[in-house]
């Protein structure tokens, strides 16, 4: 008799994923609002004031409390799957690079503070998974267990890598 083989960890997480998010158009808000809060909680955290650090000179201000954020994070996929990590470390930096320029933007063209666009659209996004998950009428998974918040981007990540027929 054949065994069964074991699941990855990755794989549970994601069909655990999968059942409150069944509703096309609770996914398609998904593929919206979840890239959305990553890049508006990123700003926010990158936002919180931390202290000056002189050895880092002209790159002061690019380690934050977001740095810890990201390497946290990277490290939490990297477990799960290295080759998602290695894209959601490139997608991290192209957020990180979007959050620079709206500091630069701030600076430079009197647009508002940077944490406060990403504050807009923090809840702005968070209101559209409400909603998708009102249509879906199931609740978020990450309110049965909070590290459901970063299964969702590398759940979005996995659709492209089946789509295209990469193994992660």
């Amino acid at each position: 008799m054949k065994s069964q083989p074991t699941r990855r960890l990755v794989d549970v997480y994601f069909d655990k994923y999968a059942e409150s998010h069944e509703n096309p158009t609770n996914k398609l808000i998904h593929w919206i609002c979840v890239p959305l809060i990553v890049f508006s909680l990123f700003g926010l955290i990158w936002a919180i004031p931390f202290p000056h650090l002189e050895f880092l000179g002209k790159y002061n201000g690019y380690v934050n409390w977001a740095s810890f954020l990201i390497a946290f994070a990277v490290y939490y996929y990297y477990k799960l799957s290295p080759v998602l990590s290695y894209v959601m470390l490139l997608i991290i930096m192209v957020f990180s690079a979007g959050v620079v320029s709206l500091e630069k933007a701030h600076r430079l063209n009197g647009w508002p503070e940077m944490w406060h666009v990403c504050l807009v659209i923090f809840v702005v996004a968070w209101m559209g998974q409400f909603i998708g998950h009102k249509i879906e009428g199931k609740k978020p998974s990450f309110l049965d267990d909070v590290k459901f918040l970063l299964i969702g981007p590398i759940w979005l990540v996995h659709f492209v890598f089946k789509r295209v027929g990469i193994r992660y």
